[in-house]
């Protein structure tokens, strides 16, 4: 079976970011079309579920590709911020973060060290931080 899926899917486009957000999508409408006995909640998940079907299922590679080096660029700033926000998140246990007063330049320092004094690697400004 899963070689059939296999020559099924060879020279078809897949799955990509925009397929994964448009099933995402459906899904949340589909959540709330429980709640909201509505049929436009019913026609919108049907709707994203085909045109991420269609995506998947297309030959047209290059199209489908465009198609997801625009979501992407659309949504650059957002997975950016969200990446640095988990990346912060992350060292919040070992480290402080700080900025810069002179470059808003973000610093990461060490806890657990007391008062010290921290120079920027880009403007090269020094200011004293608890850590």
């Amino acid at each position: 079976m899963r070689e059939k899926l296999m020559r099924f899917m060879q020279g078809r486009y897949g799955a990509d970011q925009l397929s994964r957000f448009l099933m995402g999508l459906g899904l949340a409408f589909m959540l709330i079309s429980l709640f909201h006995r509505n049929r436009i909640w019913t026609l919108l998940v049907l709707l994203l579920i085909l045109c991420c079907y269609f995506r998947m299922f297309s030959k047209n590679i290059p199209a489908r590709y465009a198609e997801n080096q625009k979501y992407l660029h659309l949504t650059a700033v957002p997975r950016k911020k969200w990446a640095t926000l988990k990346r912060d998140m992350a060292v919040r246990r070992t480290h402080h973060i700080y900025r810069c007063p002179g470059c808003k330049q973000k610093l990461r320092i060490p806890k657990g060290r007391g008062k010290i004094s921290v120079r920027c690697p880009k403007c090269g400004m020094e200011f004293i931080k608890k850590s």
